[in-house]
């Protein structure tokens, strides 16, 4: 019966090994869009192996998990599947916010349902606390991350007065009761400390806007991930401690090189409030400044005619779904002759990889997409230079403007090309609530209207030629 006891035992532990496995394998194919779709699958293999290993072990109320994995796939699998790519950076951030919800739960669950808290050793007690109170944060953050995101509330950061000091206090209050819960263990205390977590999340989050959402969106992620390792620690689970280790340590490092993309240090990002202050109108004085624009069909002899093409996609090319549009004007260049690629930057959209995303969706190739770094020195030799719905990350007062509040970001140096068309629904600014200079330069030529209909226009006069 030993021997029995030990070969189930052994199996778990295989099991668990080879998840953690995935997991790994999972993230290092998701460093890139030409593995991502394997490297998801072999996530999705590890996580499937993760939760039927659950199973194995002596649990209770059967009936009550099998509903409530029941009740996730019914919302899961449409939400995933249904959600427009616009939609996709508040869909990470709220089923990011629910993993961070669940750690939490599972961390609180483990310390009422003990027959004596008091018999926890500091050390576990502090698991729980960890796992509860970065658990809380994170889910009320991602919520008021994902209202934000889905225009449920402002978009721009909410600010009041003495909001630092009243969440310095919020977040003293935690720290003090967490120590009185480790020398006098108290479920009601540490209830106390959930909402507090809970409110601390959301003042936390309220004056973070504009373009700072996607740092915030990783930072996030990488909260989960603690809480979930956390939770591990307390349950005294391997895999979880893996699986949260490696979310908590990915999405740290994804927060730091953003960070450095919009040169800006994270603290400044957190707590500077950017994009609070709309400065376009006090920059010029209300004066208006005249600009150059164009029909489709004399912008299509100048791109149809170039040697090369450079398309900078931003957040507004996911607004009018014009992907595929783009893809076919592309693949229209290229039948010209015309060397084409796509230059991304790490910031553009309302996520990370927002942009790799969406092109992957239209089938644009891997190797036609270029990162900043790669695509920078290519504009001093392109002829034209296609802006579709980006703003921010091609605006040249990031360099050129020592008063900007973008001012030493990094940027698509798109200013640096022969030509630039820029396609605009309107004049206004973009998230960062600034003026753009480039469409006042002397090389640029707007195209107003929805993306996805100039870029249709565009692609129907390059095919006459």
């Amino acid at each position: 019966m030993l021997a029995v006891q030990f070969t189930i035992e052994t199996a778990i532990r295989v099991a668990y090994l080879i998840a953690a496995v995935c997991f790994i394998l999972a993230l290092k194919g998701l460093t890139s869009p030409k593995s991502a779709r394997r490297g998801n699958i072999i996530g999705a293999i590890g996580m499937l192996i993760a939760v039927g290993m659950t199973f194995t072990h002596g649990i209770h109320n059967l009936i009550y998990i099998i509903a409530a994995i029941v009740i996730g796939v019914v919302i899961g699998i449409p939400a995933a599947r249904l959600v427009k790519m616009t939609a996709m950076p508040q869909m990470v951030a709220i089923f990011n916010g629910v993993g961070g919800g669940a750690a939490a739960l599972v961390s609180y669950s483990e310390f009422i349902h003990s027959p004596d808290p008091h018999s926890f050793a500091i050390y576990q007690i502090v698991e729980v606390l960890l796992g509860v109170i970065v658990g809380c944060v994170s889910i009320a953050g991602s919520a008021i991350a994902f209202g934000k995101l889905q225009e449920l509330m402002t978009g721009r950061p909410i600010t009041y007065p003495f909001q630092q000091v009243i969440n310095g206090v919020v977040a003293t209050a935690i720290v003090i009761l967490a120590f009185v819960v480790v020398f006098s263990p108290s479920v009601s205390i540490l209830l106390i400390i959930a909402i507090l977590a809970l409110i601390f999340g959301v003042a936390f989050v309220l004056p973070i806007g504009g373009a700072d959402v996607p740092v915030l969106i990783s930072l996030l992620n990488s909260f989960t991930g603690l809480a979930v390792a956390a939770s591990g620690f307390a349950i005294d689970n391997t895999l979880l401690v893996v699986a949260g280790t490696l979310v908590g340590a990915s999405g740290t490092l994804l927060t730091q090189m953003m960070s450095k993309a919009m040169g800006r240090s994270l603290p400044n990002i957190l707590f500077s409030a950017f994009g609070s202050v709309v400065t376009a109108a006090s920059e010029t004085g209300g004066e208006v400044r005249p600009v150059r624009s164009s029909t489709p069909d004399d912008l299509a002899v100048l791109l149809a005619y170039a040697r090369k093409v450079v398309i900078v996609p931003g957040y507004g090319l996911a607004v009018a779904q014009a992907q595929h549009t783009i893809r076919e004007l592309s693949d229209e260049l290229k039948k010209r002759g015309v060397e084409v690629f796509y230059a991304i930057h790490p910031v553009a959209g309302r996520m990370p990889g927002h942009m790799n995303v969406l092109l992957a969706e239209a089938n644009v190739p891997y190797d036609e997409l270029k990162e900043m770094d790669e695509a920078n020195p290519e504009f001093s030799t392109t002829d034209v230079a296609l802006v579709v719905g980006a703003n921010d990350v091609v605006n040249p007062a990031a360099h050129d403007s020592p008063g900007s509040p973008i001012y030493g970001m990094p940027i698509l140096h798109v200013d640096d090309a022969n030509a630039v068309i820029f396609l605009k629904r309107s004049m206004r600014p973009g998230f960062a609530g600034i003026e753009n200079e480039l469409l006042y330069n002397s090389k640029t030529t707007l195209l107003f209207g929805d993306a996805k209909d100039s870029l249709t226009k565009l692609v129907a006069a390059v095919k006459s030629l």
